[in-house]
């Protein structure tokens, strides 16, 4: 039986997170999926799953994926297409990483065109740790090592806030448990959206994130808005579309693991702890519920110190990715 390429539709969902979390025991990283997360990426703003998503399949058995995502917007005048996927361990060595490659670059360059005319684009893949099947096969198509991601996680059966208040510089004058981020607190979404941008404007390789693609991610089943922070701004109210100085947002992929998805604050609140002081309440809560670790992935050269920051509070390195990256070939006519 000869392998069978498609695109990947909501009834493959079940297969397609087999083969991830089999990926995630194989390669070490710790990710994992439930197939209604892979629905909900099949649904984002921006993404045609027949045409920017791939699968091979045996049988009834999925043995190598391939997903693409352009970003909305640009990032210093440059589009970045975001590629991803994987083989089945047991089929490694056959050509089919080749073949996802072959399929999702020109695609790439397609989609990056029709978005955004003109511009020079990027292509970017996460590579897991160096030296995986991954980062192999990308430094054999022209990629280079761009980027390098720590994933730390936190023990909270062992994990207590006393003895760490004196990381807080100054608390947060105005604080708003959970982000409900429906209609009625469609301000509030807004607001957190506008503040996240500013707070990542310098930071490497980040892109702005549009309405619909926020609302998309902090709406989905896996995102836990009762274990979610933000800090008010005491002189905006909260109609205001300024009105958040600070956040953490948290998801929950794995049952019993909290993950702590976006951290920032903007530039007129920084210096005064907000961020650590939201953070230090995201644990607290977080082990109140019985959650056994807390876990996040950091930009190891990103701007902030932001590392240092969440090992000050308890978390320990456990991981290290590379991102590696290559100019986005031409674009390809449509």
């Amino acid at each position: 039986m000869s392998i069978v390429w498609k695109p990947i539709e909501p009834s493959d969902t079940p297969a397609w997170a087999e083969l991830s979390n089999l990926l995630s025991t194989a390669d070490g990283s710790d990710e994992h999926y439930a197939p209604e997360d892979l629905a909900e990426e099949l649904e984002e703003p921006g993404v045609d799953p027949y045409l920017d998503t791939l699968g091979a399949w045996k049988g009834r058995d999925m043995v190598a994926y391939g997903q693409l995502r352009v970003g909305a917007g640009l990032r210093d005048g440059i589009a970045k297409a975001f590629l991803g996927g994987g083989v089945h361990p047991g089929w490694r060595g056959r050509g089919l990483g080749r073949a996802v490659m072959d399929w999702i670059e020109p695609r790439a360059a397609q989609l990056a065109g029709i978005r955004h005319p003109g511009a020079p684009g990027l292509l970017s893949v996460w590579a897991g740790i160096p030296g995986s099947a991954s980062a192999r096969l990308a430094a054999a198509r022209g990629y280079r090592p761009a980027r390098y991601l720590q994933d730390l996680q936190l023990d909270l059966a062992d994990w207590s806030p006393e003895g760490l208040s004196h990381l807080e510089v100054e608390r947060p004058r105005a604080t708003r448990p959970g982000l409900p981020f429906d209609l009625a607190d469609g301000d509030l979404a807004e607001a957190t959206r506008r503040a996240h941008n500013e707070a990542f404007a310098q930071h490497r390789g980040a892109t702005e994130r549009d309405h619909g693609l926020w609302v998309a991610q902090i709406s989905g089943s896996t995102f836990r808005p009762e274990l979610s922070r933000v800090a008010l701004s005491p002189d905006r109210g909260l109609d205001s579309r300024d009105a958040v100085d600070g956040y953490v947002l948290c998801g929950e992929y794995v049952p019993g693991e909290l993950y702590v998805c976006f951290v920032g604050t903007r530039r007129r609140a920084r210096g005064r702890g907000v961020a650590t002081g939201l953070l230090l309440e995201v644990l607290a809560a977080a082990k109140a519920e019985g959650f056994r670790v807390a876990a996040l992935g950091v930009d190891a050269e990103g701007p902030g110190g932001g590392v240092g920051l969440y090992e000050r509070v308890g978390f320990r390195r456990v991981r290290t990715d590379v991102v590696y990256e290559k100019a986005l070939p031409a674009p390809v006519p449509a």
